[in-house]
């Protein structure tokens, strides 16, 4: 007996160094590329450094942090990132899934219309952006001149302007990540067992109570998690607006993450400074990371209380 719990010990214990051995490397790349550079950049919150060859970080204890907290800026931009991501959220969310359902059924061209609406999901941030430019362009954009020419407008709009800049990336950002949710959605919809469609058919519900009674219940799993990264990356999205506002005009589209990064990287015309403060990006980048992760944890406690209620 106690030779067969040995060698099945053995087994477990070299089955177990196995996978270690696959899931080493990754590990190493992931604290070398993603841990690392976080508690290096964590460590200069308390300090007020430039990187500049020969300056040494000066220690300040918590003035980084108090900062933060009387930075109008800051919290405007705070405002701005909830506004985007809500706004952002409520488009793509509904778009994706009535995308799916058209999609999902087996007609002819399907597959090339799912191919030619997730394309723009890996399309580079810096072409996407230079095309919604010359698109959203005040007086030279194809947007302007195809309104004007169908008398909808009677002057041109200036849509990267303060009144319709956010507006404006809302609509790029859904646009650009449409496709990837509606696959999420159509991997759901596949899931779903045929013999409960057709059931309720044989019962008498129509399409509508199908669709609410069935189908979107039965997504609740596959909902959870599209909610989930679409909240995170909401909130952690900067590519859309470095590029195609740069967080103006006068920090109008301004977003928290793109307000840290200006501190580290101050080399565009969102940059707030002229030379890079890493002690103030740093503790910038923790608050905005702290309201990102409770905005997630509330989003969580929600929904299992909702599974709990239905």
């Amino acid at each position: 007996m106690k030779k067969q719990t040995t060698a099945y010990r053995k087994k477990v214990l070299m089955s177990n160094i196995q996978s270690y051995s696959l899931l080493l490397p990754n590990l190493l790349l992931f604290c070398a590329f993603s841990v690392f550079p976080v508690f290096w950049t964590l460590k200069y919150i308390f300090y007020r450094y430039g990187g500049i060859a020969g300056e040494k970080p000066v220690f300040i204890g918590l003035q980084n942090l108090a900062r933060v907290f009387r930075d109008g800026q800051y919290w405007q931009a705070v405002s701005n990132t909830f506004i985007y991501a809500g706004g952002k959220i409520a488009f793509i969310i509904p778009l994706a899934f009535f995308l799916a359902l058209i999609l999902n059924k087996s007609r002819r061209g399907n597959g090339l219309f799912q191919s030619v609406i997730f394309v723009p999901t890996i399309m580079s941030s810096a072409v996407m952006g230079l095309v919604f430019f010359l698109l959203f362009n005040t007086y030279n954009g194809d947007l302007n001149r195809y309104l004007m020419a169908l008398h909808v407008i009677s002057q041109p709009v200036n849509w990267l302007g303060r009144e319709h800049a956010m507006l404006t990336l809302i609509i790029v950002a859904v646009w650009g990540g449409v496709g990837n949710y509606m696959v999420y959605f159509i991997a759901g919809l596949q899931m779903i067992p045929k013999e409960a469609l057709e059931s309720a058919v044989m019962d008498g519900a129509n399409r509508r109570q199908t669709l609410w009674n069935i189908t979107i219940p039965m997504l609740g799993p596959i909902l959870k998690i599209i909610l989930m990264l679409s909240i995170i990356n909401a909130f952690s999205d900067m590519n859309t607006v470095m590029v195609l506002t740069e967080g103006g005009p006068i920090n109008a589209t301004m977003v928290m993450s793109l307000y840290g990064y200006s501190f580290f990287f101050p080399v565009s015309a969102a940059a707030l400074v002229s030379i890079p403060q890493y002690g103030y990006g740093a503790a910038v980048s923790l608050v905005s990371a702290l309201i990102a992760g409770m905005v997630t944890v509330i989003y969580l406690i929600v929904s299992r209380r909702m599974d709990k209620i239905f």
